[in-house]
């Protein structure tokens, strides 16, 4: 077996991850592209690593103790890991294996000097680099310390951050083996890394180039700073030369030093500029071979200044947000779907194509996320105004994310409007008729209704290929009760009505965001009824303290089946089931159809009925309704009566009474076509999971959620064909993990570029956080960082502060006093929700639940838009 043990870089290629580790495999690669220079070396392959292992059994037990801990226990995996890497360390390298070793040693020159770098096999992935999680050692001489360097790098893969590393990615200690390399030494004039995309923005067009004297270690441990060279187009476009006083060198006896620069070389730049796109040039030829933005290590020999680059790793950049798929080369520009819908997580494949296939508009997915590809309505002057209002109003970010791509003038060049005539795209509908007011809502309502009981009764009798037959007419019937003009007025008429209102009193009586106080409790709010009714539910499980005992030990799903058995156990169950019956189609993020509901997880609402029960006196949801009704009426009698005071005092008021009335006839409609929708989805889900479980019956598939890593047309050809592929669904599952990671931009063009947008505002304290004001008031406070609604541990005063809410949070927004969340817009349903409860919030604060802590005090600031941090951090662990 000798031969498995050792084989030579050029003998390698990407398909051996398995054999040789990422970084080898990559090696391998990057030796068969022309004109790129490889160091000459060989890799100890896994095999090598596994027969260690073996002759370890008490590892066996250690792993096991491992993949126990908690990630966050840093002290338990410090000394387990540490045991670990003893163990295999003090472990003799056999004989045939240290003499295949130095057989390639001989072959390259035993007394040369080597690199001895790790190579796991989960390392260097498309999905996850695992970038600094092993070690490598340089300027390693001789055959016996080139052993003791193997065997230190197979220890290196249980160095405590590789463990927590792969803790956290919920990767298994034991799937994953170690290779090691043992390359020539190079002693480098210059070195340093190449990102063949801009690691910062994203931009595919602009490469980075940071570069230091001596070996790049003093770049990668941070003992200088780089010269940072950019570079578009083939020429340096920006360039900063850093004063580098230290360099790491190698010592002649083996191992490295630090080393002082000559002061009258420390501002010199290490790299020409002629050599930095010399190198770029070779860094996108690279990118070209693995068909990624590449993270590339160079150097420069000290006799190699006829551009004589030599490349020593290669890997994929993984931090780098995807680009949805064109199949053009025209500039894109593409606006986040999911920070309009409060859902910025990634979504599995089946939610992802069945909002494509129930949207308005066309959807591209990159990353696991959804974007609307708004380049057309920027290049016509005639829909790019409409579009930006509308989007500002709605989040700045993003208009100011536009707004910096428009800057460009050579991104989304100006076209003629196709018909000068026809109204802007995007523009609202015509007004609602006001003599017909009451009488709509109470008829959209009737006909969604109507629309969902036709749907539930005639799906019953579908399966197989003609249910996907069916609901292909089904969303078609989706669209058109979404798509009614007269749903898009009445959702218009209500936001109309706010800016309106916000606008014209400000400007006449000097107040901000009367409308937030005007629309307190609107009738017909379908997410804020959800949320009082939970607290009516509390009131019928309050008076039982068997059931209130029972309810805190609750884990399983089928626990409303064992409260009968309890004293007041049915009349609990049957409020939780009717609550389940109008609202159990809900969940956190609820567009990816795929996340479970609470009808199929009703244990989600327990800690937040056990929260009502604690913090509430019975009737409350009466009180606050009516509380907030009569502040409304209040403020409208308190408005009007200031305006008939002024100049044209008449005239103003009755046009202010005219949107007072309509902003309390629609606003609350707002909020029921998304309920609409989820019911429909809930629908659509039941039938797709009673065919996922006959393709499990049937052994196509092993598990009911499989079908979720499937698109709605590869399911149904899954189901007419009732064959599946195995490797595809994993590697949707591998992907699904990974896009956890990335971080979706508001604004993505199709250079990959992310888009920051920023507020732009100075009328704010130093050091307080920004947002956008949505709904009024000023509420000082504890934070409470909130990152699953299923952990929330929420007291009546606590201020949430969480990335971002949707419908299902409205029942927690009973027992707080206000309002922090990363992404969301005057519109969305956390502000419209947080405005019908007369809580302060302020949204879109960049950063929100990494800059403030769980416990701080804070002050929020809702008219105005800030967030001001009152205390330091408490001790203890940040949230989950």
């Amino acid at each position: 077996m000798t031969e498995q043990y050792v084989l030579d870089l050029p003998d390698v290629d990407e398909t051996q991850v398995a054999v040789v580790g990422g970084k080898a495999a990559h090696l391998g690669g990057l030796s068969r592209i022309e004109g790129i220079r490889v160091p000459g070396g060989f890799c100890v392959t896994t095999y090598a690593f596994r027969r260690i292992m073996a002759e370890a059994p008490s590892i066996d037990e250690r792993l096991d103790q491992l993949s126990r801990l908690n990630p966050d226990d840093r002290e338990a995996i410090r000394t387990l890991s540490g045991q670990v890497r003893r163990t295999i360390e003090e472990i003799a390298v056999p004989g045939d294996l240290a003499a295949a070793i130095t057989r390639a040693l001989g072959r390259l020159g035993e007394q040369e000097a080597y690199a001895v770098r790790s190579s796991a096999t989960a390392e260097d992935l498309p999905t996850a680099s695992f970038a600094g999680q092993q070690d490598t050692y340089l300027n390693v001489v001789g055959p016996t310390a080139i052993l003791q360097h193997v065997s230190r790098c197979w220890a290196s893969l249980f160095t405590e951050r590789a463990v927590t590393y792969r803790q956290r990615n919920s990767i298994d200690h034991r799937t994953v083996h170690m290779a090691v390399v043992v390359q020539r030494m190079v002693f480098p004039h210059a070195a340093g890394i190449l990102f063949t995309a801009d690691p910062v923005t994203g931009n595919r067009t602009v490469a980075t180039v940071d570069a230091g004297f001596g070996l790049g270690e003093a770049l990668v441990a941070g003992l200088v700073n780089p010269d940072v060279f950019k570079v578009r187009g083939g020429e340096v476009v920006a360039k900063a030369i850093a004063a580098k006083q230290r360099a790491v060198q190698a010592r002649p006896a083996g191992g490295t030093q630090e080393v002082a620069i000559d002061p009258q070389r420390q501002e010199q730049p290490a790299l020409t500029d002629a050599q930095v796109v010399r190198l770029v040039r070779l860094g996108r030829r690279i990118e070209a071979h693995f068909g990624r933005p590449q993270d590339i290590e160079w150097c420069l020999g000290d006799d190699d200044f006829q551009d004589d680059f030599q490349i020593v790793q290669s890997r994929p950049i993984t931090t780098l947000f995807p680009i949805p798929e064109t199949g053009d080369q025209e500039n894109h520009v593409y606006v986040s779907v999911g920070h309009g819908q409060m859902m910025t997580d990634p979504m599995k494949p089946l939610g992802l194509s069945m909002w494509q296939l129930t949207a308005m508009v066309p959807m591209h997915e990159a990353g696991g996320r959804l974007f609307v590809d708004v380049t057309r309505r920027l290049a016509s002057p005639a829909s790019r105004a409409g579009l930006l209002d509308v989007l500002g109003k709605g989040d700045p970010l993003v208009r100011d994310a536009l707004e910096t791509v428009l800057d460009r003038d050579d991104f989304v060049p100006s076209v003629p409007d196709a018909d000068p005539g026809r109204p802007p795209a995007g523009g609202a509908p015509s007004p609602v008729e006001t003599d017909r007011d009451p009488a709509i809502v109470t008829e959209l309502i009737e006909r969604s209704q109507e629309s969902i009981a036709a749907l539930e009764r005639d799906i019953r009798t579908k399966s197989g290929p003609e249910l996907f037959d069916f609901l292909l007419e089904a969303f078609e019937e989706h669209k058109r009760v979404l798509g009614d003009p007269l749903n898009l007025q009445a959702i218009m008429a209500g936001m109309e009505a706010t800016w309106w209102l916000n606008d014209r009193l400000q400007e006449w009586l000097g107040e901000k965001n009367v409308a937030d106080t005007l629309t307190l409790s609107a009738p017909g709010n379908i997410t804020s009824e959800m949320g009082l009714a939970l607290l009516d539910v509390a009131d019928v499980i309050r008076p039982y303290s068997e059931v209130v005992a029972f309810l805190e030990g609750v884990e399983d799903y089928g626990f409303l089946d064992e409260l009968a058995k309890l004293a007041g156990g049915t009349e609990a169950r049957d409020a939780i089931e009717a609550y389940l019956g109008r609202y159990g189609m809900r969940c956190v993020g609820e567009i990816d159809i795929t996340r479970p509901r609470w009808r199929e997880r009703p244990t989600t609402l327990v800690p937040v009925i056990l929260d009502h029960v604690r913090n509430f006196e019975p009737g409350a949801a009466g009180r606050r309704f009516e509380q907030g009704r009569q502040k409304a009426r209040k403020k409208e009698q308190d408005v009007l009566s200031r305006l008939r005071a002024l100049p044209d005092g008449d005239r103003k008021a009755d046009e202010a009474k005219r949107m007072i009335d309509r902003v309390r006839a629609f606003i609350g409609y707002r909020e029921y076509p998304k309920y609409g929708i989820i019911s429909r989805y809930f629908v659509y889900k039941q039938a797709l999971s009673e065919e996922a479980e006959r393709l499990v019956e049937a052994g196509v598939l092993p598990e009911k959620e499989d079908i979720f890593y499937l698109t709605f047309q590869e399911l149904h050809d899954v189901v007419r064909s009732n064959r599946a592929d195995g490797r595809l669904i994993q590697r949707r599952k591998d992907a699904f993990r990974s896009f956890h990671a990335l971080t979706p931009p508001r604004v993505l063009t199709s250079d990959g570029e992310a888009v920051t947008g920023a507020y732009r505002r100075d009328d704010v304290p130093g050091g307080a956080l920004v947002g956008l004001p949505v709904s009024a008031g000023t509420v000082e406070g504890r934070a409470r960082v909130v990152l699953d609604m299923a952990n929330a541990d929420l007291e009546a005063g606590d201020i949430l502060v969480t990335p971002f809410t949707d419908p299902s949070w409205s029942p927690l927004f009973v027992g707080i006093a206000g309002l922090v969340t990363e992404v969301g817009g005057l519109m969305t349903h956390g502000a419209v929700i947080a405005r019908e409860y007369g809580l302060p919030a302020v949204v879109g604060v960049e950063r929100a639940t990494r800059l403030i802590r769980n416990g701080q005090r804070i002050r929020v600031h809702g008219t105005d838009g800030y967030v001001e941090i009152l205390s330091p951090p408490p001790a203890g662990p940040r949230p989950s």
